[in-house]
């Protein structure tokens, strides 16, 4: 689950961003993974092979990549405020915008 830290449409760069992993037969949440430099984790997806989340760093224009199993996060400068992100398993396919926009 991304949380965004803040509940604003504009924020502040450098908010205090994180991703919670939800146990969903339980229904708890067992980690809480920090996002580098606090960013503004928004909307994304998993790849189609469950190795990674991706999500948008919506205020701090950057695409954040989550090991699945870890945490580690990678990121990339993009555009300013990607919104969403969504994986798809066709080469070459991605969505920046809303989460579903096929580009």
């Amino acid at each position: 689950m991304a949380n965004r830290g803040i509940h604003r449409i504009h924020g502040k760069r450098k908010g205090k961003g994180s991703v919670s992993v939800v146990d969903f037969a339980t229904d708890k949440v067992i980690a809480n993974w920090p996002v580098p430099c606090g960013d503004s984790p928004d909307m994304g997806n998993v790849s189609v092979d469950g190795k990674y989340l991706w999500l948008s760093g919506r205020f701090d224009d950057v695409v954040n990549r989550f090991n699945a199993a870890n945490g580690n996060v990678d990121q990339g400068n993009v555009g300013q405020e990607p919104h969403g992100l969504t994986v798809w398993s066709q080469p070459g396919r991605y969505s920046l915008g809303h989460t579903g926009n096929l580009r």
